[in-house]
């Protein structure tokens, strides 16, 4: 876009090379690699140069490159200088950079410019940052999935199934004089009945895509003494909980992160759930009780030994119900299918049924059957889906109802839901949020 000043980044790459890169983007890009080269750049093409500073002393020797716009990350022109990795030339050539008339760009810039200059949309522009974060094979093949459209190609086609309903509607209240009631028409419930299918499914995908992206939540609970921590431990890998024989020695919520068969998992030790004898242990069991309401998995201890010891547990959770210390009992380790839930029989101690605990850990994080076309998803893509789920379902009710006019503006509504995950909608509010949250350079 025109007017707007050049930027300037510096990025340290830890190659076995030992590269550094000062990248640049906007109009005086150009003006600059014919300073640093001493002729113009051609495109494209790797120059070998000797940096030098205002002054003419050499600063370093590498590569410049020259992406002329729009062909280039960010639409723009954009040089790119590869020198020595010491932070001390980078900081050298840096400063020559600002005297030729760059400045410093802002933590993620350079994807903000993309985005205004349409070369990514939003989703695609928050999966440059997902993929940089990437904790794990898995989550960096999502943001890359999502970077390269697969999210946003979702997200298109259920705007253009929202657009052939508005479309229907907003047809049948232009002509309302004629024999045949549009409005009640099968053909029109069974289009909104196929968007409200596509977009469930989007959801339960997104939902997915966020997990690989922040991992899960997984919180162990339990009645006292079931082997909580022991089993954090075993999955941690190392003592990090203290078990002993003692009712209630966990008194604190006890987290860690860690990682599980590339699974990222944020794995919390809370206290038994009892009525505690002291405020101390009450405290702690309030805090577990709070854990619970905001688990993306709840990991249920029994007792094979007590079966009425049953924690209480939220309305809605997502539960998968571990009967520890089975090398005590009858029943063979691993995974029960019930009518109730799924059930995994195991020992923190021998580790048996441990594989099929971590199985069962990689399905809930998106990571078992179709995770090979899983994408990267945020919470606020997951929050708009939902909007746009709650208004389809006024809509379908309006139309039931008779009430046209009112289905076509929840319609638009939930198509405006949708915009804010591609930033088909006027986005500015989001975009300070957004990329605020990149690293310099990107």
């Amino acid at each position: 876009m025109s007017g707007r000043d050049t930027i300037a980044a510096i990025a340290t790459a830890a190659g076995a090379a030992g590269v550094g890169i000062v990248r640049l983007s906007g109009p005086g890009c150009r003006a600059i690699g014919n300073t640093l080269l001493g002729r113009p750049p051609e495109p494209r093409h790797a120059h070998y140069v000797r940096f030098r500073d205002g002054a003419g002393e050499l600063v370093d020797d590498g590569l410049l490159i020259f992406f002329p716009g729009p062909q280039s990350y960010t639409g723009e022109d954009v040089l790119e200088l590869q020198g020595h990795g010491s932070a001390v030339l980078l900081g050298l050539l840096l400063r020559r950079c600002l005297e030729l008339g760059a400045r410093a760009a802002r933590p993620g810039e350079f994807t903000e410019r993309a985005f205004l200059e349409g070369r990514m949309d939003l989703a695609q522009a928050e999966a440059v940052a997902d993929l940089v974060a990437a904790g794990s094979e898995a989550a960096a093949r999502a943001a890359r999935r999502s970077l390269e459209g697969d999210f946003s190609r979702r997200v298109h086609a259920v705007v253009e199934g929202l657009t052939g309903l508005r479309v229907w509607i907003e047809a049948a209240l232009d002509f309302p004089d004629e024999e045949v009631d549009f409005l009640a028409a099968p053909e029109l419930q069974q289009r909104l009945q196929e968007v409200a299918g596509e977009l469930a499914a989007l959801r339960g995908a997104a939902e997915r895509g966020k997990r690989l992206v922040d991992g899960l939540h997984v919180v162990i609970a339990g009645a006292p003494n079931v082997g909580k921590s022991s089993l954090l431990n075993a999955l941690a890998g190392e003592d990090r909980a203290i078990v002993t024989e003692i009712a209630g020695t966990t008194r604190d919520l006890l987290r860690e992160r860690i990682r599980v068969d590339g699974v990222e998992l944020t794995l919390v030790d809370t206290a038994g759930l009892r009525e505690a004898p002291d405020v101390v242990e009450r405290e702690g069991i309030r805090r577990a009780h709070e854990e619970l309401a905001k688990a993306d998995l709840v990991l249920a201890m029994l007792d094979d030994r007590d079966p009425d010891a049953v924690p209480a547990l939220p309305t809605g959770a997502n539960v998968l119900w571990l009967h520890g210390k089975c090398e005590l009992g009858a029943h063979a380790p691993g995974l029960q299918v019930r009518a109730d839930g799924r059930h995994v029989w195991l020992s923190s101690h021998t580790g048996a049924g441990l594989d099929a605990l971590r199985a069962e850990l990689r399905q809930a994080a998106g990571l078992g059957e179709g995770a090979d076309g899983a994408f990267s998803a945020r919470a606020r893509h997951v929050e708009a889906l939902a909007r746009a789920a709650a208004w389809l379902e006024r809509a379908a009710a309006q139309l039931h109802h008779g009430a046209g006019e009112l289905a076509a503006e929840e319609l638009r509504q939930a198509q405006d839901a949708l915009g804010e995950i591609t930033g088909r909608v006027d986005a500015d509010g989001l975009l300070g949020r957004i990329f605020g949250d990149f690293c310099i350079g990107k």
